[in-house]
């Protein structure tokens, strides 16, 4: 139904550009996105009826959420530490590149930050039940995209699974993000001293609070993408059939043999895929098809709302109490029936913010350099 949606969506808007090189990167972002909509929609499943939000009882729908993310840090690790890699020649925009992280990442999210403040206000009973000064803080973490923590808001427990915890992973791209100068200055890439001092500083106080060490071998499987896949004959070789079908066998195997994607075995084996994919490989041109890349394009918003559009169809439009009532094929059908929902949401959010807010890059970069030259002259700073 996901892919319909987007085949529909296709023939009415037309297909995405074909831009940049990593076509079937575009396209894996969307099923990365979608795995883990199902791998959240099976926890639901047992949530409803156990009151524990954990780990179902599944390989397959364990790793759609956990396999997913790890794909998405390799992503982000080889996106960007490709940039350094290429700025060996070339002096990279610094500034310009944490603008558009930031409008990257922060429009769509205080859209969804605000649609979890409006839920909580209504769970709540629109009365205050904390001091000011603590909801204050409260919020403050939410919208600091919860590096120090996603605490319950307003006493409405469980706050988190408003939005089925996903914002736990972007403090770890943030942190990503602050090492990016250091990456370039050990890469011999000129850096300034206040971009190596900021990311450091920034770096620490990140670290301190999220230092799962399997995520960070996923971005290093990224990384090590980056290197390998400028190697000409191993891209070439990458992108021939068998490799495709080696790279289904890998993800089977990961997903047949090892109950989780955190461990040393699976991580390697899903890198050794993502490679095969970053040199170009889209698998029987799965990845490179429209349908596949139009599903990419907004993998971020499905990401992000995909637990707002569990919670309000478990909470407002079934009702918790019928819901943990559903047998399984009555529950896997109304999942089914609010995928094209979701995927609507998401591409109306892809247009109307995301794009709009990524456009917008160039604009509010030339802006804020205006304004630090200003600055550093009115001082006078030597720059």
């Amino acid at each position: 139904m996901a892919l319909f949606s987007c085949f529909v969506l296709i023939r009415k808007f037309g297909p995405p550009e074909e831009q940049g090189r990593y076509l079937a990167i575009d396209g894996l972002r969307g099923y990365l996105a979608f795995c883990v909509f199902l791998h959240h929609s099976m926890l639901w499943f047992f949530y409803l009826r156990t009151n524990q939000w954990a780990v179902p009882p599944s390989n397959l729908y364990t790793h759609f959420g956990q396999t997913g993310v790890a794909f998405f840090f390799m992503i982000t690790g080889f996106l960007f530490f490709s940039k350094i890699l290429e700025g060996r020649g070339k002096e990279i925009d610094w500034l310009r590149l944490y603008v558009s992280r930031f409008l990257r990442l922060m429009p769509l999210y205080a859209v969804a930050m605000g649609a979890l403040f409006l839920i909580v206000f209504f769970l709540s009973g629109a009365t205050l039940h904390e001091p000011i000064s603590v909801l204050a803080s409260e919020v403050l973490r939410w919208m600091t995209f919860t590096v120090r923590g996603d605490p319950d808001i307003n006493g409405v427990e469980r706050t988190s699974l408003i939005v089925a915890g996903v914002t736990w992973s972007l403090p770890y791209e943030w942190c990503f993000y602050m090492l990016l100068p250091v990456f370039a200055l050990v890469n011999r890439v000129r850096v300034g001293r206040i971009y190596i001092a900021f990311s450091t500083l920034v770096f620490i106080f990140l670290f301190k609070n999220h230092t799962y060490m399997y995520h960070w071998l996923s971005f290093v499987g990224g990384i090590a993408a980056a290197y390998l896949v400028r190697i000409d004959y191993l891209r070439y070789l990458l992108r021939k059939k068998v490799f495709s079908m080696a790279a289904i066998l890998l993800i089977s195997a990961t997903v047949a043999f090892f109950p989780s994607t955190y461990d040393w075995a699976p991580i390697a084996m899903l890198s050794a895929v993502f490679v095969m994919i970053a040199a170009g490989n889209g698998v029987f041109g799965l990845l490179t098809n429209a349908v596949s890349r139009a599903l990419g394009e907004l993998a971020y918003s499905i990401y992000l709302l995909h637990g707002i559009v569990l919670f309000l169809l478990f909470r407002y439009v079934i009702g918790f109490e019928k819901s943990k009532l559903l047998q399984p094929i009555d529950y896997w059908s109304a999942i089914i029936a609010v995928s094209p929902i979701l995927i609507f949401i998401s591409y109306l959010s892809y247009r109307k913010i995301e794009r709009p807010a990524l456009l917008s890059t160039d604009g509010l970069t030339s802006w804020l350099r205006n304004k630090i030259n200003s600055y550093s002259e009115a001082g006078g700073v030597k720059r």
